[in-house]
């Protein structure tokens, strides 16, 4: 039976004006579709054309086939699609080049519209440096006069960038698709939770379908995990370990400095210090490109610079997407103990670490809600902000988690400072006055005219809310703001 297909309303709605386009027109249209791993391009693909009602192809490379294979592959999916009229119109031996390949597709079109999917697309260029060229080519002499939809799909978000760029063959030819995790709002819907549970859910699956599909309705997060701890099978482990086996299966410096990120560490020197050896930290020379290729190509890592009026260090350093930082923190290790027969102590692992570990995970997703806020509603107090972050100083003292601002990384003007709390206690007088303290030496914060906002998992006390905060958030509110 197959798992039920969640969210992606939007997502759908795209591919089908697409193809309503190429019925009315009766010229093809081009969609590159790219998206973290495990995100559910191909899933969401399948679903469309399960229900477009029009023939089509879904081939899917192999990593590392050769062309030849790459090519019998495809004409193989081809003879067995529902694009051709009759199977025997396609060659029983398989071309031996790739613009070959694409003119037996073209010849097997049919005069009504079709669509016809490349899954995982950068391994294809990978196999063959001609690839790209030929697919340029069949493209402009072949497909673009017929009435299909090709989709393009790949998880390498940087060569998937690359494939369009303006120095590539496809350049200009392709509308782009980002498919990014569910959302917040659409976590909770999927799974009938309340907004503070939901926050949880969207933390612990990262919003990818392949683990909301296995989530059981309306069961709170740690719920969940403690019920997948006896299964070292589960989609909450396996899905973060095939995404990182898949970007970095050998242990190499690379894997050492994501995990030493994934661990706790946040700045340059103290992930130099764990991904090092015995002989020493990772000197900068080979700690920065790794970094950079993290970060700007693979997209695994994120960088928060400290946001103010003034260039500000440290730069901090994280896991991109919570799943995967969950895994490295704590389930990749409750995943062994739970192949060991001993799903009670994994859970423990989980239980132990949790609160530390969202009160941490929950601030970016707190300050894109507070972004998003700030571009959609008329209510928000400080309408100019434009990017959400947080500032801090080399000690760490003190540490702001939200600083609302109209530029970054330096900012002209701060128009709010503000304090996560993420806690079973609710913000109280003591954290009121950290704040106040600690925003005081933000480069930009004007004590008479910089607002203070305040988002708490457990509210405020009425000390606090008799004082001077310009804005209150709790869950509701965070959850909200993904809502049209």
């Amino acid at each position: 039976m197959p798992t039920p297909f969640v969210g992606r309303h939007t997502e759908l709605a795209l591919l089908r004006k697409r193809l309503a386009r190429v019925s009315a027109d009766a010229t093809g249209v081009a969609v590159a579709i790219r998206g973290r791993r495990q995100v559910g391009k191909s899933r969401l693909v399948q679903e469309f054309c399960d229900g477009a009602a029009v023939p089509y192809v879904f081939f899917t490379a192999t990593k590392g086939a050769s062309p030849v294979e790459g090519i019998a592959d495809f004409t193989a999916e081809l003879r067995e699609s529902s694009l051709p009229a009759a199977p025997e119109l396609v060659p029983a031996t398989a071309p031996t080049n790739w613009p070959d390949a694409f003119r037996t597709l073209a010849a097997v079109l049919p005069a009504s519209p079709s669509i016809v999917v490349l899954d995982e697309l950068p391994w294809l260029a990978e196999q063959d440096p001609v690839f790209d060229g030929a697919l340029q080519t069949a493209w402009d002499r072949l497909l673009a006069g017929r009435p299909v939809l090709l989709l393009l799909l790949g998880s390498d978000l940087h060569m998937m960038e690359r494939f369009t760029a303006y120095d590539r063959p496809f350049y200009g030819r392709a509308d782009s698709l980002v498919l990014g995790p569910l959302d917040p709002a659409e976590t909770g819907d999927v799974l009938g939770l309340d907004a503070a549970d939901a926050i949880d859910a969207h933390l612990v699956s990262g919003g990818l379908p392949g683990i909301l599909r296995a989530w059981p309705h309306a069961t709170p997060a740690l719920d969940f995990v403690k019920d997948e701890c006896a299964d070292p099978a589960s989609p909450l482990f396996g899905v973060p370990e095939a995404a990182l086996l898949a970007e970095f299966p050998a242990p190499d410096q690379t894997r050492r400095v994501l995990e030493a990120v994934g661990s706790g560490d946040r700045t340059h020197a103290n992930i130099a210090a764990t991904a090092g050896s015995q002989s020493g930290a990772l000197p900068s020379g080979i700690l920065s490109p790794l970094l950079r290729r993290l970060t700007v190509e693979k997209r695994v890592l994120a960088v928060d610079p400290p946001l103010s009026t003034s260039p500000g260090k440290p730069a901090l350093y994280r896991v991109a997407d919570s799943n995967l930082r969950l895994y490295l923190a704590a389930t990749r290790s409750a995943q062994e103990l739970s192949r060991r027969g001993r799903p009670e102590a994994a859970y423990r692992i989980v239980e132990r670490r949790w609160t530390a570990w969202r009160g941490r995970a929950v601030e970016p997703l707190i300050r894109e809600a507070l972004e998003l806020a700030a571009a959609a509603s008329d209510d928000f107090p400080w309408p100019g902000t434009e990017v959400v972050g947080g500032w801090w100083n080399r000690r760490f003292a003190p540490e702001i988690d939200l600083i609302g601002a109209d530029r970054a990384p330096v900012a002209g003007s701060v128009y709010f400072a503000g304090s996560v709390k993420w806690l079973a206690s609710p913000f109280d007088q003591q954290d009121l006055n950290a704040l106040r303290t600690g925003a005081a030496e933000v480069p930009g914060f004007d004590p008479g005219g910089t607002g203070l906002a305040v988002v708490s998992l457990s509210g405020i006390t009425r000390a606090v809310s008799d004082d001077a905060v310009d804005l209150v958030w709790g869950a509701k509110d965070v959850v909200a703001a993904w809502r049209p």
